[in-house]
């Protein structure tokens, strides 16, 4: 993806968020991890990184709307927010189709089964496994882990990192 395009992106999701610092960190860290997954796993980058930018552009309005940033909510409100941002920077119809579909369904595994779906929730489950589950306890670990994971590297670099 073009730099230029990317950084654009990024301010518009860094303005949406109100400067929220956990959010933008969030953000930054699964993009990290997607670009480092995409370039491995043959995604698209056009896909994945405004994917990763904009996955949790729905908890701002989940905040204010719903006082909840429960996941279901946000993959209903993000999207049309997505769609916003990424039609202000002219992006074509069928990349932000994609990213949409992905916003939609970032905590639904199972919906969509695409390579650029599996680079998202991967890079996003890379940075909230410690958040949601007990990672000090190697007993259950590799089996949530095995059962996370839906992409070899993701997979590979959860073991790396947790166990």
């Amino acid at each position: 993806m073009d730099k230029k395009l990317k950084n654009a992106i990024i301010k518009k999701m860094m303005a949406y968020f109100e400067y929220n610092n956990s959010h933008i960190n969030h953000t930054y860290r699964v993009l990290e991890y997607a670009e480092e997954l995409l370039n491995i796993e043959k995604g698209d980058p056009n896909i994945n990184i405004p994917a990763a930018i904009l996955h949790d552009i729905g908890i701002t309005p989940c905040e204010k709307k719903y006082n909840s940033i429960e996941g279901q909510l946000q993959e209903i409100v993000g999207p049309p927010v997505a769609r916003e941002i990424l039609e202000s920077l002219k992006i074509d119809e069928k990349i932000i189709k994609e990213v949409c579909e992905i916003v939609a369904c970032h905590h639904s595994p199972g919906e969509i089964n695409t390579i650029n779906f599996k680079i998202m929730w991967d890079a996003d489950w890379l940075v909230n496994l410690p958040d949601v589950y007990d990672i000090k306890d190697k007993a259950k670990l590799p089996e949530i882990i095995n059962k996370t994971f839906m992409t070899k590297t993701g997979l590979g670099i959860a073991k790396y990192l947790y166990l």
